[in-house]
């Protein structure tokens, strides 16, 4: 069949894993299980964090934002392959992609931006403990909003490049979910603008986070190796539990 134009396009279809009925089943299962897991860790965390006041500290406030992005994440993508497998259908609407590709990159940025933050918090108790008042609760939640901010603005971004390309008539997605990648790659017109985000992308919200995660850990490390007591190295390695 010879490829055409269609900027109309209505639906796309998520090939999985398998076709298999039987592996099917058991990839159900797995993930259930998985999902069910992940979401009940995270409310737990959730109602903690809420219930326990001596939790009221900034890093727990963190992790009260990256377990609600977390819940998130996984619901962007995972209860759609439920359902799919459930219903036996692997269709997923136009708009609906779109929508998913949205979240997909919105929680993904937030939880990654999240973990650089709580590492900065780890920074700056162990080694500036004087100045740790720095860390209060109207910072906290400046930081918390400039991630929730950047992340949205870069997923809205990549969406709106996706909608400007025509897709072709084979509009098979071999994925389980809607991948930025994966479905510009179906499309008919060029590219190219689309990839250099992605790598725009990448850099925002992968490579900026992980270069200050390693940069506060290598600080958080050596300062840790300066400190001549056992206890004050076992208290310092203890403040990074929670991030770890």
């Amino acid at each position: 069949m010879e490829p055409g134009n269609d900027s109309q396009i209505s639906e796309f279809l998520l090939l999985g894993f398998s076709e298999e009925p039987g592996l099917q089943l058991l990839i159900f299962g797995f993930f259930l299980c998985m999902y069910l897991i992940t979401t009940c860790r995270n409310l737990l965390i959730l109602l903690a964090t809420i219930s326990g006041s001596h939790l009221h500290t900034p890093m727990y406030f963190f992790l009260y934002n990256l377990s609600f992005a977390d819940i998130c994440f996984t619901s962007t993508t995972i209860s759609k392959m439920l359902v799919n497998i459930q219903t036996q259908s692997k269709v997923i609407t136009y708009a609906g992609c779109i929508t998913q590709m949205y979240f997909f990159i919105l929680f993904g940025g937030v939880y990654g931006f999240l973990l650089t933050v709580m590492v900065y918090d780890l920074y700056v108790a162990i080694c500036h403990p004087l100045h740790y008042t720095i860390m209060n609760s109207w910072l906290c939640g400046q930081l918390v909003l400039a991630s929730w901010t950047m992340s949205a603005l870069c997923a809205l971004l990549h969406s709106l490049m996706v909608l400007r390309l025509s897709f072709c008539t084979h509009v098979e997605i071999p994925h389980f979910f809607c991948e930025f990648n994966q479905v510009v790659h179906l499309a008919c017109s060029d590219t190219f603008p689309n990839d250099m985000m992605t790598y725009f992308g990448s850099v925002l919200l992968g490579g900026g986070p992980l270069a200050g995660t390693l940069y506060s850990y290598s600080k958080i490390v050596f300062s840790i190796c300066a400190i001549s007591l056992a206890q004050g190295k076992y208290k310092a390695f203890s403040t990074c539990a929670s991030h770890l």
